[in-house]
């Protein structure tokens, strides 16, 4: 990417903007993929999970998957360079592993999983104004808080999703939001098969430690399921590679509409896969929070075209919309 900056105030000349839509589109390639390759690699894993249990799928993951992004670095350094917010990061989304294992392994539906992850663009609104300075309007505001009332339209009461999993899980995709914002942070001072190598290693020593807690069925599963789980340890290596290429190449604003990509995949895999399909409340609250978060990325489209013509006339910024 290049390291030339347009200067405040003057618009960038057709070449520029021809690079940089260049890299916007490489960027939505990457993340598109990624996201394909992680419903796969998390279908893999709910199927492999009576087998290994949450632990040790973390272990054999986190191994395939650094491995795979080492190949992938074809002998680049790995070492990080903001070594802490390197390791608050993975150690956090270990975390949100976690979330997502134990609610497979008490047989919550993939696209229910999804469902309740949709939430991430409208968690990652209000996370990047105290962490990245970021202001938002009345108008946003207001489809935030629609978009939570999706949320508790598909945990309501004696719904199919009103159950401790989804509770649980809610709570992961908050933290999976600020994995995405450090994400943007970290794309700053480190590569992005950094930033993938030690996210997927440090799921090998917390997967050893929750072993107790979580022992496997099996000392060592089947050939089959071993197969399965080298493959989709690689699968997560080559899709958290992705995610870091995408989020270092074209802005955020450009990648969140794939986001929900993922309630397809799982929709069409479940059913697939185990037959399943998620309950109508389910789907009418994933539909209005992604309406609500499609909304909230219009905005913020809208703003940075603002900008963009307020800084091209001299004139001042006005506030969040």
């Amino acid at each position: 990417m290049s390291d030339r900056k347009p200067l405040a105030g003057v618009p960038p000349r057709p070449a520029a903007r021809a690079a940089l839509l260049d890299e916007t589109v490489r960027g939505i390639g990457f993340v598109a993929a990624g996201y394909a390759v992680i419903a796969c690699a998390d279908a893999a894993m709910k199927w492999a999970m009576p087998q290994l249990g949450p632990a040790a799928a973390m272990i054999w993951r986190g191994l395939f998957g650094a491995l795979a992004i080492a190949a992938l670095a074809r002998g680049a350094s790995l070492r990080p360079v903001n070594l802490r917010l390197i390791a608050g990061r993975s150690l956090l989304h270990c975390v949100v592993t976690v979330a997502y294992y134990v609610a497979w392994a008490s047989a919550l539906p993939l696209a229910d999983t999804y469902a309740v992850a949709s939430a991430a663009p409208l968690l990652m609104t209000l996370l990047a104004i105290p962490l990245l300075g970021e202001q938002v309007g009345w108008r946003r505001w207001l489809s935030t808080l629609a978009g939570f009332g999706g949320v508790l339209v598909m945990l309501q009461p004696g719904g199919a999703l009103w159950r401790w999993e989804a509770g649980m899980l809610l709570c992961g995709v908050g933290l999976m939001a600020l994995t995405r914002i450090w994400t943007r942070l970290l794309s700053r001072s480190d590569t992005p098969a950094t930033i993938a190598f030690w996210l997927l290693l440090a799921h090998v020593p917390v997967g050893l430690l929750l072993l107790p807690l979580f022992p496997p069925p099996v000392l060592f599963p089947d050939s089959a399921t071993m197969a399965v789980v080298a493959l989709l340890g690689c699968a997560n290596g080559v899709a958290h590679f992705l995610f870091a290429r995408a989020f270092a190449l074209a802005p955020v604003s450009a990648l969140a509409p794939f986001e929900y990509s993922t309630l397809v995949w799982g929709l069409l895999l479940g059913l697939a896969i185990w037959g399943e399909f998620p309950a109508g409340a389910t789907l009418a609250g994933a539909g209005i929070v992604i309406a609500a978060g499609l909304y909230n990325l219009h905005r913020e489209r809208m703003r940075a075209r603002d900008k963009r013509q307020a800084l091209a006339r001299g004139m001042p910024l006005a506030g969040g919309g």
